[in-house]
């Protein structure tokens, strides 16, 4: 089965909209867990829009299943890993400015760099996963710098999922054959949701985990989150 890792970034959104603590990530992350979720995902950005920095303190105190920290490794993020041991961290090249991740990684260009990064990061026994497209070349990279896994970015995918699945989906299962050739785990991400996570699943071979946060969450708003939480559970067996 392919692990559910919801991100609640989203929560943390509708939270700093009035100010106050609600809805309470804190709360919303012990529910998820308790609704079959497999994992907690946030993404603090350096203006902590949404999640802030000392939410994913208080969450890795509470968090029993796994943990994954999302960003770009600029020092604040990577003092923020270092403090708080997650299960996995997420290396995402945004920029400050971006309203959402918009791209993978260049591996081959950001080698040097990702490599020492990652190498601190393994070193206290953290699990590492660079952001990619899916780009033979890229995945390939991704192997030198020593990441354990790949998360590949969907948004290509879920564009094109209602037009055309087969062709959409069809990078995707090519970058997955490189990744299991290079003995790179699999992580996918971004843009997912009920309507087209089912085909993603069936196709890509050796998938670890999916990080979804934006489409959960607003199916949730008609659905309900326990509902949304078990209807991805079943399409991810």
């Amino acid at each position: 089965m392919t692990k559910l890792s919801v991100n609640i970034n989203k929560i943390a959104t509708l939270r700093n909209a009035r100010g106050g603590d609600m809805p309470n990530v804190v709360q919303a992350a012990i529910d998820i867990e308790r609704f079959g979720g497999q994992g907690i995902t946030v993404h603090p950005r350096p203006d902590e829009r949404h999640i802030r920095y000392n939410d994913a303190r208080d969450l890795t105190k509470v968090v029993t299943t796994e943990f994954n920290i999302e960003g770009n490794p600029i020092p604040k993020f990577i003092d923020l890993v270092l403090e708080t041991k997650p299960t996995q961290v997420t290396l995402v090249p945004d920029s400050i400015t971006n309203i959402t991740s918009n791209a993978g990684w260049d591996t081959i260009k950001n080698k040097d760099f990702l490599s020492e990064v990652i190498t601190e990061f393994k070193n206290n026994g953290i699990r590492t996963s660079i952001f990619i497209d899916p780009v033979a070349e890229m995945i390939e990279g991704a192997k030198l710098t020593g990441a354990d896994r790949i998360e590949l970015y969907t948004e290509a995918y879920a564009s094109g999922f209602s037009s055309n699945k087969e062709q959409a989906i069809a990078p995707y299962i090519e970058a997955a054959k490189v990744a299991i050739a290079n003995k790179l785990e699999i992580n996918a991400g971004h843009d997912l949701s009920l309507d087209n996570i089912e085909y993603f699943k069936q196709n890509i071979p050796n998938l670890l985990e999916v990080s979804i946060g934006h489409a959960l969450i607003c199916e949730s708003l008609y659905l309900g989150l326990e509902n949304v939480v078990q209807m991805y559970l079943r399409k991810l067996v």
